[in-house]
């Protein structure tokens, strides 16, 4: 199992803060669990677009090809801008 959390307007269109995810075989990296979560549909489909989604994995920032497996923590966020 992985651990998956959304924040900001992920987590309000989502409708959730976090969720457990069994890994299926295929799923290797964060691009295919993006893949696979926004196949979902509706507001998932906000993960298949890379260009909006920044992501860690065990709190460390990640790109589409970063490994994902059992045990780990991946989040989903919006860039972040300041002023």
């Amino acid at each position: 199992m992985v651990r998956v959390l959304y924040f900001a307007r992920l987590r309000e269109a989502l409708g959730r803060g976090s969720e457990e995810i069994v890994l299926q075989p295929a799923v290797a990296d964060v691009g295919t669990l993006a893949s696979q979560l926004a196949a979902r549909g509706g507001a998932w489909a906000a993960l298949a677009v890379t260009g909006n989604v920044r992501v860690a994995v065990n709190q460390q920032m990640a790109d589409l090809s970063t490994p994902v497996g059992p045990g780990d923590e991946v989040a989903f966020f919006p860039p972040v801008t300041g002023g």
